[in-house]
């Protein structure tokens, strides 16, 4: 081998890096001037967008031209197509970043204008609300059914056997509703008590009394709704063995007057909440075509509303049983209040048909 081969070996390498290395340099360049073009073509439209969504974040859609809102669809589209092809193309960095921010802000503009407080409520009291409770009509059939079992349960229980009073009525030191109690000790705990003091206090223990049993009703649902039955029957036996005991020395109706002035909320409340819980249990054990958690998420939502309103109830039924029940201290003004508190119930939720947002 002569001694100028290698010296061809080396040129002809040479020269092939070279060649590469002026088509990469080519290429970048190649990508960058359309990238350059790709942005001037497109960024009159950007600014244009991002100019509309800053004023529509600042509350100031009254400074928003029509044009400009009839268009606002229309290039938030087309902002997402010019992303699509900058991911797919060797744009550069700060460009991708900036579409991805732009394209993230319009849509919350374009498909999720933020709702504030009024109009969440006015929503939620114009329709909402009752819409979502009777899209759970047969759970709160259901629900209903057995609040009316446990009632009876619970009478039938300690009409066979007193000692079975102690097992559901939980002791309270100084109580005087007990088997055996006299008419005049019975009559006392529900009249004359207007001038007690630490009301709201009260009314405070028992809206959070109330309020954990509603929502373990709702959250043990999802054990296919069987403790929220249990839950229900056994609240309700309860009330069975209270109309038994005041049943006995004639008190009947005013025990129901004094009870229905927060029972008439309370207890419709635990109901809702009850047959929220039952209608996930329901949607987890029959899922039909969709998987269980598929649908118990959709029952779920479904529900959530439902629960929203329970807890309004159950405020309403904590001042009504710490405040109204005592200082109404007569049978007939408060079976009226317990009569109007449950009408009103039934006609926001059963008659008042406005439509409402329910999710399905």
């Amino acid at each position: 081998m002569s001694s100028s081969a290698p010296a061809r070996f080396g040129s002809t390498v040479t020269g092939w890096f070279s060649r590469r290395q002026g088509a990469a340099i080519a290429a970048a360049e190649d990508a960058t001037l359309r990238s350059d073009r790709f942005r001037l073509e497109r960024e009159a439209d950007w600014r244009r967008l991002e100019a509309i969504v800053s004023r529509m974040e600042s509350g100031r859609i009254g400074a928003i031209a029509d044009d400009d809102l009839v268009a606002l669809p229309v290039l938030y589209r087309m902002l997402v197509s010019s992303l699509a092809v900058a991911r797919e193309t060797t744009l550069d960095a700060a460009t991708l970043a900036y579409l991805e921010g732009l394209a993230q802000r319009a849509w919350f503009v374009v498909y999720g204008p933020e709702v504030g407080f009024r109009g969440w409520a006015a929503r939620f009291f114009g329709g909402g609300w009752s819409a979502a409770v009777r899209s759970i009509g047969f759970d709160i059939a259901i629900a209903f059914a057995l609040m009316v079992a446990g009632t009876v349960v619970g009478w039938l229980l300690v009409a066979g056997n007193p000692d079975w009073y102690y097992a559901l009525m939980p002791a309270q030191p100084g109580d005087v509703r007990v088997p055996g109690a006299s008419h005049d000790a019975l009559y006392k705990s529900l009249f004359g008590r207007t001038h007690e003091t630490g009301l709201a206090v009260f009314a405070a223990s028992l809206f959070s009394n109330n309020a954990q049993v509603s929502i373990l009703c709702y959250a043990l649902g999802f054990a296919f709704g069987i403790p929220a039955i249990l839950l229900l029957i056994h609240n309700t036996a309860l009330l069975g063995a209270l109309l038994w005991l005041y049943h006995g020395q004639g008190l009947t109706l005013e025990l129901v007057g004094w009870l229905s002035v927060h029972g008439t909320t309370e207890l419709f409340a635990i109901m809702l909440a009850g047959a929220s819980g039952i209608h996930i249990g329901r949607a987890m054990a029959f899922p039909g075509q969709r998987a269980v958690l598929d649908a118990a998420a959709q029952a779920g939502r479904r529900t959530a509303t439902v629960m929203t309103g329970v807890v309004l109830m159950l405020i309403v039924a904590g001042i009504l049983e710490g405040f109204c029940r005592q200082l109404i201290d007569a049978t007939g003004p408060r079976l009226m209040l317990g009569g109007g508190m449950l009408a009103w119930w039934l006609i926001y939720f059963f008659v008042f048909r406005r439509q409402g947002t329910v999710q399905r």
